[in-house]
This record gives structure tokens, sequence and C-alpha cells, in this order.
């Protein structure tokens, strides 16, 4: 019935089944997957810029201490999720790409700690996960193997009530997909498979009849469809009629599917290098552009991520990912920034010192500055001079 499930008694379907296959696809649509689907290139982007920053963003637990907020020791499963050779930022990144592209992501826990938390998590290719719920029994299937929910790692994102999954947004952009990858095949016939538009061959210095017009038009087209050259006297024109049209039609649905891809992933436009008009995004207002994107784009899934994560830890610790790592600043305005905290004292200098990757000051350090940058009070005598009587 479902995406990823089935209420009846019936085998559901593969995460990686996300449309349908009609009995009769029409000619010049494409058909789109998981898989088909990253070979537009604004899907791809979306899904790379997400991932890389999210990824990138370095993990720390923390608990609290008569409130105030204590960093504490990670555990080996925040450091190494999925075994020596996958890291925190190569699992992060893998398990963000497929959440972004299907609304789900799947692991198996292959090792427990000493309270129970799973202690290593191996993700899962999507086409091999199928989940199923059989008289309110949720259970999982991968690789043609049954588990139970508690040997399982699923994270997802865009749920419904009552659904079990998260929404795959591949799926729900399908059409405007599959749009595009059209576009594509057509310019791969057009320009490598010796496809032509409508067109007008004329000879110019005399007129055909009909016997001579069909076997110049039979031959034509019997060199155009086999990729051959042509040849032909001087007497030959060949005007493209709809190629012009063609062409710009070509280039207007590309421009609008990259857009409509962009909304479907959460991702701007101008974020993946996708022309958007009437917006001019310069160096003087990039810190806010990337503090937008942080908080409207990014800052729901990087919460989500961080709730889920968490239960990885024992309680009370929780996890939190370093968004303040997102925004890198240029020199000047991190300068502004650091000062400014500092006069209003939310922020000590041998912090700031510590923001910078350098040490606290020295004690010559701290006597070169008194000597150097200490001001005296300076004393200003005022003379009065006496005033003249009349």
């Amino acid at each position: 019935m479902s995406l990823f499930f089935a209420r009846r008694d019936t085998p559901g379907q593969s995460a990686d089944q996300l449309i349908p296959t009609r009995p009769q696809q029409p000619a010049g649509t494409a058909v789109v997957t998981n898989d088909t689907a990253l070979r537009h290139s604004a899907v791809w982007a979306c899904l790379r810029l997400r991932a890389n920053l999210i990824s990138t963003m370095p993990v720390d637990v923390y608990r609290k201490v008569n409130g105030v907020q204590v960093e504490v020791p990670k555990p080996p499963v925040l450091i190494t999720p999925g075994g020596a050779r996958v890291d925190m930022q190569e699992w992060l990144y893998s398990s963000q790409f497929d959440l972004d592209r299907a609304g789900n992501n799947f692991g198996l826990i292959t090792a427990r700690d000493g309270l129970g938390l799973p202690a290593r998590i191996e993700l899962q290719p999507l086409s091999e996960v199928t989940v199923r719920v059989r008289k309110g029994q949720l259970k999982y299937k991968i690789s043609g193997v049954e588990y139970e929910p508690s040997e399982v790692w699923h994270e997802k994102q865009y749920t419904v009530a009552g659904l079990p999954v998260g929404l795959s947004p591949v799926a729900y952009a399908a059409w405007s997909i599959g749009e595009y990858l059209s576009i594509q095949q057509f310019a791969l016939d057009w320009f490598g498979n010796g496809a032509v538009p409508s067109a007008h061959l004329k000879n110019t210095a005399k007129t055909l009849t009909q016997g001579q017009a069909d076997d110049t038009k039979r031959r034509f087209k019997a060199a155009v469809q086999n990729r051959d050259v042509f040849v032909t006297g001087s007497d030959w024109e060949y005007d493209m009629i709809q190629a012009e049209q063609a062409g710009s039609e070509w280039l207007e649905a590309k421009k609008y599917s990259v857009s409509d891809i962009a909304r479907f992933f959460d991702c701007p436009g101008d974020l993946i290098d996708a022309a958007v008009s009437g917006s001019s995004i310069t160096y003087a207002n990039i810190t806010q552009r990337n503090l937008q994107f942080l908080v409207m784009s990014l800052g729901p899934a990087v919460t989500r991520r961080e709730n889920a994560l968490s239960t990885l830890t024992s309680r009370p610790r929780y996890v939190k990912l370093n968004r303040n790592a997102l925004l890198a600043m240029d020199p000047q305005t991190r300068a502004q920034v650091i000062k400014t905290r500092i006069d209003s004292r939310t922020l000590a200098p041998s912090e700031a010192r510590a923001l910078e990757d350098l040490p606290p000051f020295t004690e010559e350090q701290l006597a070169e500055f008194d000597r150097l940058f200490v001001k005296h009070a300076e004393t200003t005598s005022i003379v009065i001079q006496p005033q003249e009587t009349p």
C-alpha cells in the first residue's frame, strides 16, 4: 500500500522502489528511482551540500551540572560508529544523504556496550531494506533477513501521522526530476545519436518533381539516421526550422526544473549555483546568507539528528552538533564579533585566543601590552588670565 510497508499480509516493497513501474512507460519519460535521480545535477548538488555541512559539524556530548552545560567524553559509537573503517564524519555523510533523498536511513546494530546501548551501527543500502507492519507489529527485512526493531537503527524525517517511515523527496519530486532527465535524453539523442528536428531541405537551382523530392528525402533521412555524411552539390539549402525554438525551450525547461528541485530538497538555488532571477548575493552579506540557510533549512534537520544521536548516550547526557562551525566569517567580521563579545563581557580573552587556536597570553606578553597600550592619565593645566579693571 505504501512505499515501505503494507497493512495487509503481503510482501512490502523495498526502500529503493520509490515509484511503482507502470505497465507501459510513455515514450520519452524517464523512470525515476533513488539512483537515477542522482543524474539530475540539482539533486546531486542539494544532497551533497546538506550532507557536507551536517557531516562536518563537530559532535559534542554534554550533561548539565548544577544548571551548567559541561562537556563530557564521547562514547566510541560517536567516534567510529561503523567500526574502525567508518569514522563519524563518513557515517554522518552517508546517513544524511539517505535521509535527504529517501526520508529514512537504516543500519544494523551489530554490537552493544555494557549499558546495552548500540556500540556499532552498520548502515545498509536503501535498496536492501523493507519495512512491514503486520497485525500492528513492525518488522524490518534487510537483504532477505527479518529483524526486530531493537536490532535496527532507523532514523526518519518528513514524517506524517500513522506512517512508520518518512516521506521521500525523490518520490514526490519524481515528476520534475523525470522531466529534466527526459530533457537530457532529448539532448543526447539530438547531439549524440543523430536525431534531427523538423527541417526544410531545398534545392535552390531547380524545382523538383514529386519523385525527385521523395528520393532526395529518403537519401537524406537514411544518411542522418545512420549518422553518416549527406553529400550534395552547391545548390542545396538546409534550414533547421525548429532548432532554435527547441533549444530555447530546452534551456528554459532545465532552468525551471533546477529551481523546482531546490525547493523539494530545501536547498536555496543560489547555493547550488542555480540561476536565481532578481537575487543578488555578494560577499558583503554572505555571512548572513549562511546564517539564514542554517536557521531556515538545516536547523530542523540538525535538531532531529541531535535527538537521534542522543539516544546512543546514557542519560542525562545529550549530543549537540556544533553549528557555529558552519558560520565561517571573513577575518574582519570575525575580529569585530570577538571584540564585541569581549567588550560586553560575554567572552574572556583566553576563550577568544582558544577560538583562534592560540594558547593563553604569557606573563611576558601581558607586560608588553601594559608597556605599549596602557594609557596614562594626562593632566591639563588651565591658566586663568586676570581680567583688567576698567
